[in-house]
């Protein structure tokens, strides 16, 4: 049987004066491909409804146990947790969690409600527990 799950997500950048409004664009589509995206001055929105693209990120990348850690630690109540990534990796469609200090280039600020299953079964399902770095379960 497959599981379903039910989240909203909401992404949101700022486009410096600096920068070209169809880069940020990019690289908020390169984690978030799903994304509906609305441009406005300064800054990009978008809502997406699913984190299946970041989750093989991770898996590629091998960075499953930060991204748990990200997800655990920026929890806000029960339903809901938030993270940052910078955009300069997410424009390679790299997956860098913007920790500390803000990044210079800006970051891409994630909030995360899942309505379905719950927040620890959701986080388990896009970045599974791992033993030695690798998946404890090898289906996922």
């Amino acid at each position: 049987m497959t599981d379903v799950y039910r989240i909203d997500v909401e992404l949101a950048a700022p486009v410096f004066p600096t920068e070209v409004t169809a880069r940020v664009v990019d690289a908020v589509e390169n984690i978030f491909p799903n994304a509906d995206i609305e441009e406005s001055h300064g800054e990009i929105r978008g809502e997406a409804h699913s984190l299946d693209h970041l989750s093989e990120l991770l898996h590629r990348q091998e960075i499953l146990d930060t991204a748990r850690g990200e997800f655990f630690g920026n929890r806000e109540g029960e339903d809901t947790f938030t993270f940052a990534l910078k955009k300069g990796a997410a424009f390679q469609s790299r997956v860098n969690f913007s920790v500390g200090e803000p990044d210079e280039l800006g970051e891409i600020t994630v909030r995360v409600r899942v309505h379905e299953p719950g927040i620890e079964e959701y986080v388990d399902h896009v970045a599974p527990p791992t033993e030695g770095g690798r998946p404890i379960d090898p289906e996922v």
